[in-house]
């Protein structure tokens, strides 16, 4: 009997890549959306913390291209944020039908507290990883990303900003001093 037959497997054999990357990003989502919850949010809820706090997009439509969602979705997690008084929604006075989103005192306390849980995470991953190894797997991923047909998808990112992570590890700058009246 041959091994095809059997479905045994030759001692060569090695996982399929799409496998083991599918395998490891599951493994590193679960305990990543572990870490947020323990800090009192979900990944929707720091993709857009992160985004209004670091992008500034103006408009919901901007922020759902941003996240990476249909406006749709964004608007189910805007309803539970703006519930918790972490968000506030207001009309653009040019256009009543868009809605602007900004930050509140409580949105910016959660930004903070989730942007300290997923640097502390980013640091464990990182862990017995030299700059070399980063940079290598930075390489890889792009390149898988690539072989994959996302490729331009990538290049893209890079003219935007960067994905709706970029720049999570730099704390963004204090916000400016206002004095006097508040413009709109």
């Amino acid at each position: 009997m041959s091994c095809v037959r059997l479905g045994c497997v030759p001692e060569a054999f090695r996982l399929p890549i799409g496998l083991r990357l599918s395998q490891a990003a599951r493994t590193v989502s679960r305990a990543f959306d572990e870490v947020l919850a323990q800090a009192g949010g979900s990944l929707p809820a720091w993709l857009i913390l992160l985004n209004l706090k670091i992008r500034k997009p103006g408009k919901q439509g901007e922020l759902a291209e941003a996240v990476g969602v249909r406006e749709a979705t964004l608007t189910h997690h805007l309803n539970a944020m703006d519930a918790r008084g972490l968000i506030s929604r207001t009309r653009d006075s040019a256009n009543r039908r868009v809605q602007v989103v900004e930050l509140t005192e409580a949105g910016e306390a959660m930004f903070a507290r989730l942007q300290q849980a997923a640097v502390a995470f980013d640091a464990r991953l990182r862990a017995g990883l030299a700059e070399a190894d980063l940079d290598r797997l930075g390489d890889l991923l792009g390149r898988l990303a690539a072989n994959a047909g996302g490729g331009e998808e990538e290049e893209e990112e890079e003219e935007e900003g960067g994905p709706p992570g970029a720049g999570l590890a730099e704390p963004p700058p204090p916000p400016p001093q206002v004095t006097g009246s508040r413009e709109a």
